[in-house]
């Protein structure tokens, strides 16, 4: 994406041991996995002390030991520890097993602000929470490895274009990511999956292509918003 855009990120495997020369022992990589699972409940009870709202529920991917190699899954192993990250644009995974039709739509949250930015700018209200739950699958948190962050995943210059002073605020990451998408729709009149397309590779490179641009991330990412907003639309609030 260019630096006028926004920017989605896939989830990326982080393998502890890459770095050294030797196999690690199962035990001491079981131990990581412990240590890092405990690391995530202390920060999440140290949250709640200072009083921070808890984050909304988003796509998790499940960490895990399998014969002392790590394993990944979108499901809960059975029995075993585990340890539980959320990726910060899911819907870009070209690999996602996801099955989109079926996976639980977020009807209820940020659905005020949701329906105060579509109003202003005159743009879908199921689109917002199709793009929403495809950037950040509702964390208010979440952060690319690029440095987009909320829940519409803006970056730090489109946040500052756009006068978002605190993309961690979900009303006005709602109010920023909902603006620039309705510029997008503008730009490609009104083409929902242009301008899906332009949110994710930015404006330049539909405008380069003439279309959804030949990158596989971005054919995916326009393929799973449309499943998104069409089940939003259908939806009861939608």
């Amino acid at each position: 994406m260019d630096a006028t855009g926004l920017r989605c990120t896939p989830c990326q495997p982080i393998w502890i041991f890459r770095n050294l020369q030797f196999s690690p022992h199962p035990r001491a990589l079981w131990r990581v996995l412990l240590t890092a699972l405990c690391l995530a409940a202390a920060s999440s009870a140290s949250s709640a002390a200072e009083g921070e709202a808890p984050n909304k529920p988003g796509p998790r991917i499940y960490k895990y030991l399998k014969g002392g190699t790590p394993s990944f899954s979108d499901v809960p192993p059975a029995r075993i520890p585990y340890v539980v990250f959320t990726p910060s644009c899911y819907a870009c995974n070209v690999h996602s097993n996801i099955n989109w039709h079926t996976t639980p739509l977020h009807l209820e949250a940020y659905a005020d602000d949701i329906a105060q930015a579509a109003r202003q700018f005159s743009v879908d209200p199921a689109l917002v929470r199709a793009l929403i739950h495809a950037e950040s699958g509702f964390n208010p948190r979440a952060r690319s490895q690029k440095g987009a962050t909320g829940l519409m995943q803006l970056m730090p210059g489109t946040a500052r274009m756009l006068g978002v002073a605190d993309p961690l605020v979900p009303s006005d990451n709602i109010r920023g990511g909902t603006q620039y998408l309705a510029e997008q729709l503008a730009r490609f009149k009104g083409d929902t999956s242009l301008a899906a397309a332009a949110y994710n590779a930015g404006p330049g490179a539909v405008q380069k292509y003439a279309g959804i641009p030949p990158y596989a991330e971005t054919q995916v990412y326009v393929q799973r918003i449309k499943i998104l907003h069409q089940r939003y639309k259908n939806s009861p609030r939608g």
